[in-house]
């Protein structure tokens, strides 16, 4: 009994062994240490706190095993004096006086039977008997730590026919989506054909209508070579006749030279004398000739009228441009087929059909800025062969020089040239009609702001987005990387060495070569600066905040003043902020870093010049107080 008693008291309640490494938990129990932890370990998996499986009392964290060297020792003592009676080494829990081997196990009661107990032990269906096992863990759910039920066995007749009930389901639910499909494909075939089909209808039209150009061209050129080989001819028959006019009266000349010679060397003088009597009017003729030959050499010897052919080419041209023009503008629908097929897809581009005439009106286009429901034209890019009006709601082509001052946002000349040479052939005419006058053709603002795009060279660029890695711990970053503010929380963005100290970021984007411009937009409380920074510049320091070292440029709002900043030089400006939007042009060719304010009317702030020996990053830096942000709008490139 004594025996029995030890060994129930040396035995671990997860594996029913003798203890093997026996620790100890917080609340007193012990267990084997590979039991213990295989337990916990299971629990984890299930996202359990950890618990003593003897009285279920739970940890908030993993307790620290101690492990119990007496209960150790007492074990191994036990081992060594009461060797196994059988092969398993389970007794029955019940026979008390001596340890009997068990014949059974009670799934229920987690109790070893000897056959004298079996006998005696409960016959409920729930008293499951198996053989004795050393652990009951393997025989309990790991989630529900319930017995594990047995197989339910059905016939296959049976099985099979709620398995087919199952499928007919399953197909009932299928059918009408296959259907759908089926017609979605044909739909779409449909389409494909009459892609096709219209695709090879307009190609069909492209052709014949170059083909038709083709013609035309070929055909105004032999009416030009024409028109050249008939004027060769008429001036080589001129020229012709007065070549023979001219040998003719070359040969009456020498005959005159020979008689005067022959009289200048005659020795009588009374011969030389009776001979200029009869020779007076040869001399007289001579004379007379030599006036005429005045007179011939002024007149203007006859050339190719370049003048004459060159209008012709050009009236054939534009007649070609025109007959273009009228054909485009018949067939403009047919041609604009693939608006249909955008329609049926999922791209969200759309096209918008621009007329020739309106291509044709149009002339050097401006930059504009749209605030709310007022359009005003900046006077900083209109080229110098425009003019704008006082009010700057039109825009005027001139032919005089205006003579501004060349700007990075000033349209060049050739820009405007090219295409009034291209879009408006009449311009020649013009031309030639209004020297020396001051001809304008007005445009609308509407005409501006919907063709903008085709006259621009400005592209939209790579998205402009900020760079976390850059971002102080005190900044807060958007998660679409558009706006920077001061937050009172701690970040807790690993350390690097991209990393600012404090207040600032950088964007991902740099600067190479290229014209950059973006639009942001600064809180209305608080102060911020905005502006452009080497990636060499320093993360902390004295002199490490936008515009305090020679390695940034920036605008800085502060006390709702402006001001410029670079290498700790401060310009103070005199514009009061009106507007929070600001745009930032980068040159860096010309070596150029320019803000405007873009109130109702656009207003050039400040320009940076200098030469930039490292690519830039668009640079952001939020103050402490008054909750200030910044926000990027929008970015392009030229």
């Amino acid at each position: 009994m004594a025996a029995a008693d030890i060994r129930h008291e040396l035995t671990c309640s997860i594996c029913q062994e003798i203890y093997t490494d026996p620790v100890s938990l917080p609340c007193g129990h012990n267990f084997c240490q590979v039991c213990i932890e295989r337990t916990w370990k299971r629990q984890e998996s299930l996202k359990e706190d950890h618990s003593c499986p003897e009285c279920t009392q739970s940890y908030r964290r993993k307790p620290e095993l101690k492990r119990n060297g007496c209960l150790s020792n007492i074990a191994k003592q036990f081992f060594s004096t009461h060797p196994e009676q059988d092969g398993t080494g389970i007794f029955c829990n019940y026979c008390i006086h001596s340890p009997v081997p068990a014949t059974k196990s009670c799934l229920l009661c987690e109790a070893f039977l000897c056959d004298a107990h079996v006998r005696v032990h409960s016959k409920s269906a729930e008293h499951v008997l198996t053989e004795p096992t050393a652990s009951f863990s393997n025989r309990k759910c790991s989630v529900h730590n319930e017995l594990l039920k047995g197989h339910r066995v059905e016939l296959l007749n049976e099985a099979s026919e709620k398995k087919k009930e199952k499928l007919r389901n399953v197909l009932v639910k299928l059918s009408p989506y296959r259907e759908k499909t089926e017609r979605g494909v044909q739909r779409l075939q449909e389409r494909m054909r009459e892609v096709a089909e219209k695709a090879a209808g307009e190609t069909e039209k492209v052709t014949a209508l170059f083909r038709d150009i083709k013609e035309q061209l070929e055909a105004l050129e032999k009416r030009l070579l024409s028109d050249i080989s008939r004027q060769k001819e008429e001036l080589s028959l001129q020229l012709t006749n007065l070549i023979q006019e001219l040998e003719i009266k070359k040969i009456k000349l020498s005959r005159k030279i020979c008689q005067i010679e022959e009289l200048c060397n005659m020795a009588d003088p009374l011969t030389v004398l009776q001979e200029q009597e009869s020779d007076g009017t040869a001399f007289c003729g001579a004379e007379e000739t030599d006036d005429e030959d005045r007179e011939r050499d002024d007149i203007k010897v006859p050339a190719v009228d370049v003048d004459l052919i060159s209008e012709k080419l050009l009236t054939g041209l534009v007649g070609i441009v025109t007959d273009i023009n009228g054909s485009i503008s018949r067939h403009k629908d047919e041609i604009l087929y693939s608006n249909d097929i955008n329609t049926t897809t999922e791209s969200n581009d759309s096209t918008y059909p621009i007329s020739c005439n309106q291509v044709t009106e149009l002339t050097p286009s401006i930059l504009c800025r749209q605030e709310a429901t007022v359009l005003a034209l900046d006077i900083n890019t209109a080229a110098n062969n425009v003019s704008v009006s006082e009010d700057r709601k039109t825009a005027i082509y001139s032919l005089r020089d205006r003579c501004r001052p060349q700007t990075p946002e000033r349209f060049k000349y050739y820009q405007a040239l090219s295409l009034i040479s291209s879009l408006k052939p009449y311009s020649n005419d013009i031309n030639r009609t209004t020297e020396g006058k001051d001809s304008t053709y007005p445009i609308s603002c509407n005409q501006v702001t919907e063709f903008m795009p085709s006259l621009l060279c400005w592209q939209e660029a790579t998205d402009l987005v900020l760079d976390i890695n850059t971002a102080a711990n005190n900044v807060s970053v958007s998660e679409d990387g558009k706006t920077v503010s001061y937050s009172l929380t701690d970040q807790c963005r690993p350390p690097g060495p991209e990393r600012f100290n404090y207040y600032q970021a950088l964007s991902k984007e740099s600067f190479h070569s290229r014209q950059y411009y973006w639009e942001v937009e600064g809180s209305k409380k608080g102060d911020w600066r905005v502006g452009v920074a080497y990636p060499s510049i320093e993360r902390d320091g004295v002199t490490f905040h936008l515009g305090d070292n020679c390695k940034s440029w920036c605008l800085c709002k502060e006390n709702n003043d402006y001001s410029m900043r670079h290498d700790r030089k401060v310009i103070s400006l005199p514009h009061v902020p009106s507007c929070r939007r600001i745009r930032i042009l980068l040159d860096n060719e010309a070596g150029r870093l320019s803000f405007y304010e873009l109130s109702e009317s656009i207003r050039h702030l400040h320009t940076f010049t200098g030469k930039f020996t490292e690519p830039l990053h668009a640079a952001f830096w939020v103050g402490r107080f008054g909750e200030p942000s910044v926000t990027i709008i929008s970015s392009l490139f030229n």
